[in-house]
């Protein structure tokens, strides 16, 4: 190859590359309040962004991929924590941080404050991001935790799961009711005999929590449990 069908070939991609961009970039904006349902952007919205910042969540959160990486990712926490669970950390970090070793400041906020919180974590969670930061993909780990559900009937922990009414809380896959934590999310940062403890006697652990204790299960019941819930942690991604 001469050096100039090189010289013609790299302008030729270089050129054509940077009209691609440009292409991606005009279409991008266009559908800006499409993507960002800015008809929700309302005064709540803001006074919680501007809480957040205050507060500076971002020096240990990331939420759309901006922050620090010592906390959890915050884009999708009201998907996946609920509102409840939410209130929960931010009125007693120190409960429901109080076995992890990286802890939560308490910031003493006012009932304003979480409300405004709330709403802005509810916006940015609607955010139609192609599932980015893409440790929060939901839509891999949705079919498989669906497929695992679905084989309750060979699984005794996906069996109890369902016949103790978890999802009446929980969700798991596309099913339940956000009002706990997500269950993928529980197999992330717990282990089996913790949780297995945990669902013995969970206001023992946890002062304040908003969970009934299933101490009618046995044992064996309740790691059973623990170790499907901790089971999703493999499964998540997959297809």
């Amino acid at each position: 190859m001469s050096d100039k069908v090189a010289k013609w070939i790299f302008w030729a991609g270089t050129i054509i590359s940077v009209l691609v961009l440009l292409v991606l970039t005009i279409d991008s904006h266009k559908q800006f309040n499409y993507l960002t349902n800015v008809d929700k952007l309302d005064a709540r919205v803001i006074a919680g962004k501007k809480t957040f910042e205050k507060h500076n969540c971002n020096d240990c959160h990331t939420i759309l991929g901006f922050g620090s990486y010592y906390a959890p990712d915050l884009t999708r926490a009201y998907t996946r924590l609920g509102e409840d669970s939410i209130q929960r950390r931010l009125k007693h970090p120190e409960s429901v941080f109080s076995d992890s070793f990286r802890k939560m400041p308490q910031q003493n906020l006012a009932g304003q404050e979480i409300a405004d919180l709330l709403a802005f974590f509810r916006w940015v969670s609607e955010i139609r991001n192609n599932d980015w930061p893409p440790q929060h993909s939901e839509t891999r780990w949705k079919r498989s935790t669906d497929k695992m559900l679905a084989s309750a009937a060979i699984s005794p922990g996906a069996a109890l799961v369902l016949q103790e009414n978890c999802l009446d809380c929980h969700t798991l896959g596309s099913r339940g009711v956000a009002k706990g934590q997500r269950l993928e999310w529980i197999a992330q940062s717990r282990d089996a005999l913790w949780m297995a403890d945990f669902l013995k006697n969970p206001e023992a652990i946890a002062p304040g929590v908003d969970m009934p204790a299933y101490d009618h299960l046995s044992k064996e019941q309740r790691l059973k449990i623990a170790e499907f819930i901790v089971s999703l942690k493999t499964h998540r991604g997959e297809d």
